[in-house]
């Protein structure tokens, strides 16, 4: 699998946040996207994840370009931006039956995915009840509900304590090592010690 992104460029209130930017990502790869506040990192992540277009270039996903191959490209990849995206008036369990509808997904083992990301005790909780924390590491559980290729996460260590960041770590890890594809942004220390780590300096 090969994501190209080629001369891209794009602005926000008459301010250039990137110009003429490409580079590649395949398989097996993770690519931390660097830069200060208002750099636009999340502008490039939801760029990247179809969300918004750019002013200028193309991005390819296997030799095709991403608007025209919009259906394909959007079910191999998960996004997971600053909102958690969840329900907090249905439960845990509920969540993610409820996503997994979305991408048409038939999960028979959401026990075994809350159980991974630590919230398998609270399964019938309304997520309301939870801290948010617990909501990042729900909304973190998105992730493993399909076979996606290419996850682009936004600051996704966001809410988390040490133990929720080591079990995100694993995750990424676990990710690449089969093959996967991870986009993301952080203002943590970030400590990947078996998969390569690409920059992006924006």
């Amino acid at each position: 699998m090969l994501l190209e992104v080629k001369q891209i460029s794009c602005s926000r209130n008459y301010r250039s946040l990137f110009n003429d930017l490409s580079f590649n990502i395949e398989s097996g790869q993770l690519l931390l996207v660097e830069g200060k506040n208002g750099c636009g990192k999340s502008t490039l992540l939801r760029i990247l994840s179809g969300l918004r277009q750019p002013d200028t270039g193309t991005i390819h996903w296997n030799n095709s370009e991403i608007k025209q191959a919009s259906k394909h490209y959007s079910q191999q990849l998960v996004w997971l931006g600053h909102r958690n995206g969840i329900n907090e008036s249905l439960t845990a369990k509920e969540n993610l039956q409820i996503a997994a509808s979305f991408i048409k997904s038939k999960v028979s083992n959401i026990g075994y995915i809350l159980k991974r990301v630590g919230l398998k005790p609270y399964a019938n909780t309304p997520v309301r009840q939870f801290s948010a924390g617990m909501k990042r590491r729900l909304a973190l559980a998105r992730l493993l509900l399909n076979n996606a290729i290419l996850w682009i996460l936004d600051e996704p260590q966001s809410a988390l304590d040490k133990t929720g960041i080591t079990l995100l770590e694993g995750m990424i890890e676990q990710h690449v090592r089969n093959g996967g594809m991870v986009i993301m942004s952080s203002h943590h220390d970030i400590n990947f010690k078996s998969i390569p780590l690409g920059r992006l300096a924006l």
